[in-house]
């Protein structure tokens, strides 16, 4: 056989053609060096698509059989590293299936009937994807968990809680983790909730139309754990929305660890000094002897835009297609594999990061982040952050608050005039700009009774702080 027939006898349409595609044209339309990893979930499809075709009486039992013993040894080769991809077959699917062909002979032929690479690949691709929400929906619950358990130890620790990148007021290290973790919750909302879109099976469909075949399609739904059929085969081959969805989802976690990252890169810095990063996550200059770089918070900075890069990549190969399955989609495995992977790595090490891991002698926890409480605190005596309980002090003794915020806009003139905090000006200065002010004040001009005071549901105050960590700890069942 000639390497023009043997290549013609590998295309799945090569009756109609007369000469084989070109080289060229072969390497730009073959996706078999990046799809060959929804191996599993094409075995896993297949088999419960054959399965359904013989109880359908569509093949019989022997085919079954044989399709079931071709598929296993074949998925050993792949696990073994053993099976021999070939460019020329295109892509994962008719590699596995020509394997098939050559391994059980007319039964791997009939595997196909009611379907076509269409629906099988949209298949594959939310099999696959179902499986990585629910290894991302674990990893978002360990960070959430991780979080707690640094909140859990550090409840009393006072951090300058700013805006605009101004000391505000101080609030609990332990609330400033918690935000985090409510980021992290919701985000793991939107994973579950896109599972459920992801988890629908276009198989049936087949290119186009549905087929003239009697399929169950519920039974290869049930078969695959699926929460149900798509209902329109037009629309089940061509939506790439789930995908679309879970990279939003995605680029928001992305963004929630690139907020968090900014953080720990302004925290360990040494205006900052607020924590300190073990070295197992940080590296070194190449001139400069001193430094620690915090390269992963870094990095998962950058990666942020990667990701996001990927959705809006994914939003414009759709926004032009009409229906129903075009090339075009091929091109929707590249970024959506790299933002599994990005995010997945990204939440590992992080993990990893803020949690710790054991120490191989000692067996205990060693965390990745060391805190450093006095200079949170010193931080947080700097820029008049109580400032604002002055102004409530003066409202509950009867000023409109707009009058207690202009009086206390004098009294921190007047501190900055003498270079002290508001708490070190003697009650005499501070009973020139009010006189109901009397010496019960520097409690609540002090950052702990600051902190005490915000015992609102929601709020900064220890007492708080410590409901959310236990509400936390009963959702996360971190005992």
């Amino acid at each position: 056989m000639s390497a023009n027939q043997l290549d013609k006898k590998s295309q799945a349409w090569s009756a109609l053609f007369s000469e084989p595609m070109s080289e060229l044209v072969q390497r730009y339309t073959a996706s078999v060096d990046f799809d060959r990893r929804l191996a599993s979930a094409d075995i896993t499809g297949s088999l419960a698509h054959a399965d359904m075709l013989a109880a359908q009486g569509i093949i019989s039992a022997q085919d079954l059989a044989d399709i079931r013993r071709g598929m296993a040894q074949i998925q050993g080769e792949i696990e073994r590293g053993e099976f021999s991809w070939q460019l020329a077959l295109e892509d994962v699917h008719l590699n596995i299936e020509a394997r098939l062909t050559q391994l059980v002979g007319d039964a791997g032929k009939r595997l196909h009937t009611g379907r076509s690479r269409n629906d099988q690949v949209a298949t594959d691709i939310r099999l696959w994807l179902r499986g990585e929400i629910d290894l991302i929906t674990g990893l978002l619950r360990e960070l959430q968990g991780a979080l707690v358990e640094v909140a859990q130890r550090h409840i009393d620790v006072i951090l300058p809680g700013f805006t605009h990148l101004q000391v505000a007021q101080p609030v609990s290290f332990a609330h400033h983790l918690l935000a985090y973790v409510e980021m992290f919750s919701r985000d793991e909302q939107r994973m579950l909730d896109a599972r459920k879109r992801v988890n629908q099976l276009p198989l049936g469909s087949a290119a186009l139309a549905g087929t003239t075949y009697p399929l169950d399609r519920e039974r290869v739904a049930r078969t695959l754990g699926m929460e149900g059929v798509c209902q329109n085969s037009l629309d089940a081959v061509s939506d790439r929305d789930f995908a679309i969805e879970f990279s939003a989802a995605a680029s928001l976690v992305m963004v929630h660890i690139s907020r968090l990252s900014e953080e720990l890169i302004l925290w360990m810095s040494q205006n900052f000094a607020f924590i300190r990063i073990a070295d197992r996550f940080t590296t070194g200059s190449s001139i400069m002897p001193q430094k620690k770089n915090p390269d992963v918070p870094e990095l998962a900075r950058g990666k942020t835009g990667r990701v996001v890069g990927h959705l809006m990549g994914l939003i414009t190969l759709m926004k032009g297609q009409p229906l129903a399955y075009n090339k075009d989609n091929q091109e929707d495995k590249e970024p959506l594999f790299d933002t599994v992977d990005t995010l997945r790595d990204t939440l590992r090490i992080f993990v990893e990061m803020i949690g710790g891991q054991p120490n191989p002698v000692s067996g205990a926890k060693e965390g990745g982040i060391s805190v450093n409480p006095a200079a949170m605190e010193a931080a947080a005596q700097k820029g008049y952050a109580t400032a604002t309980d002055l102004a409530d002090y003066l409202v509950k003794k009867g000023l409109p608050f707009r009058d207690a915020h202009e009086t206390v806009a004098h009294a921190v003139k007047a501190a900055q005039s003498h270079a002290c905090d508001l708490s070190e000006l003697p009650l005499k200065v501070l009973q020139e700009f009010h006189p109901a002010i009397d010496k019960d004040v520097y409690q609540v001009l002090s950052l702990r009774g600051s902190l005490n005071a915000r015992a609102t549901l929601g709020g900064t105050a220890p007492a708080q702080v410590q409901t959310q960590i236990a509400r936390h700890r009963a959702r996360l069942a971190l005992g």
